[in-house]
């Protein structure tokens, strides 16, 4: 929330009055000076062991810090998505401003004193306001600020609804704190848990096949979970079955050796949500027993007392390269395989998602075939009378077109990796 140049402007109003005054020979008085009034607020202490559905309320002080006296003062509450608050009065005003960037969701209140406050006195609301807990709450943030002028809505702020409770006025209070400035946070924790877990994921294919890996990770709640900023995220670590390399990772992941660490795109998880990760594995060979796993970090979350679902398994069942090349989730199926009464074969044989079809031209007298096929063209040659050296250039015309369809895959292929 920007800050008005109210001061900046009232400075410099306050040095070209005193340097007016000095050209005409005048000395500067005191009325020449800032005489602003420079408003703060007392620390707030932070909020333990708030339980979610309970209130609590938060008084603040406010103090005149400057020479002059505000003629009006506003007083802006604002809290993150774990909390909310039980009343507000008449003389404030309610909006929410949606996450975005960097920012966490907030929810703000704005209270208007149409009071004086005058140069070194403290005051107070004369009646708290109230904050409740939320059953998402866990480590939530609570920021109060003062004004002198109306403070500006961020952009992004629904429009404003007015309070339905009494009326509040500020009191003198006897004060006390330190006031820092116009600004004060303070953490608010609540007695919560957040189950993170994640999913593994079951992969079948042939070799030579691309199949499509896909994992999950979630905050099944109740709470949502805000990092600090500077703190760790939560990391997600993937370890890929022993036979696969990586065609495609996903790119919220960096591979460290054979493990892949992956993680989320904000510094807070909120209930129910987590993040997705997809990875285009190239299967290269049968590893008996090969499996890969997902698994939380390693970073303490005492929040989460639920372990046993914090690892997950990847399973991959490699079968003959004859069988037609079966995929896993997500992964390109097998049916597009080439033709013919010895399936997919040799390296001319297509398979997974990349398998021959109709627009590949597997198909057909210029389709790549396997070696029951080239017999039974022999054997039909035989059967018109066609001599053995006319039964052999056509084999070799055969080789020859089906190299050159080989050749047009792989550059197919080619392009569209380059794509």
């Amino acid at each position: 929330m920007p800050i008005p140049p109210h001061r900046s402007v009232r400075v410099a109003a306050a040095a070209l009055s005193a340097a007016g005054l000095m050209t005409l020979g005048v000395a500067p008085t005191a009325f020449a000076a800032d005489t602003a009034p420079d408003l703060a607020l007392e620390n707030i202490a932070p909020v333990d062991g708030v339980k979610p559905g309970s209130t609590f309320d938060q008084p603040v002080v406010v103090t005149n810090k400057g020479t002059a006296a505000a003629d009006k003062v506003w007083i802006v509450y604002s809290v993150t998505r774990g909390l909310d608050y039980a009343q507000i009065p008449s003389n404030c005003q309610a909006h929410q401003v949606p996450s975005y960037d960097e920012m966490t969701a907030k929810s703000n209140v704005v209270c208007a004193f149409d009071q004086s406050v005058e140069p070194g006195a403290d005051y107070t609301p004369e009646k708290p306001l109230a904050i409740k807990a939320l059953g998402n709450a866990l480590n939530d943030k609570l920021r109060v600020t003062v004004w002198d002028t109306v403070p500006s809505l961020d952009d992004a702020a629904t429009a404003p609804t007015d309070g339905t409770g009494p009326a509040v006025k500020l009191v003198e209070s006897p004060g006390g704190g330190e006031a820092t400035g116009s600004g004060v946070d303070a953490t608010v924790s609540s007695v919560n848990t957040a189950d993170f877990q994640v999913e593994g994921a079951e992969l079948a294919g042939s070799p030579g096949d691309t199949v499509t890996l896909n994992t999950k990770f979630t905050n099944a709640g109740p709470a949502w979970v805000l990092t600090d900023e500077g703190d760790p995220l939560p990391e997600v670590r993937i370890t890929l079955p022993a036979g696969t390399s990586v065609v495609k990772a996903d790119g919220f992941c960096e591979a460290e050796g054979a493990t892949y660490v992956c993680g989320t795109n904000q510094r807070w998880i909120n209930e129910g949500e987590g993040g997705d990760y997809t990875f285009k594995l190239k299967i290269d060979k049968k590893v008996e027993g090969a499996k890969g796993s997902v698994a939380l970090g390693t970073a303490p979350r005492p929040f989460d007392p639920d372990k046993g679902n914090d690892k997950a398994d990847i399973t991959l069942d490699v079968k003959d390269s004859g069988s037609g090349g079966s995929t896993g989730s997500g992964g390109s199926g097998g049916s597009g395989g080439s033709t013919g009464s010895g399936g997919s074969t040799g390296s001319g044989g297509s398979t997974g998602s990349t398998g021959s079809t109709a627009s590949g031209g597997s198909t057909g007298s210029g389709g790549s075939t396997g070696g029951n096929q080239s017999v039974a063209n022999s054997s039909q040659l035989a059967a018109t009378g066609s001599s053995s050296t006319t039964a052999v250039a056509g084999v070799a015309a055969a080789a020859v077109i089906a190299g050159g369809g080989t050749l047009l895959a792989v550059r197919r292929r080619r392009a569209q990796n380059l794509g």
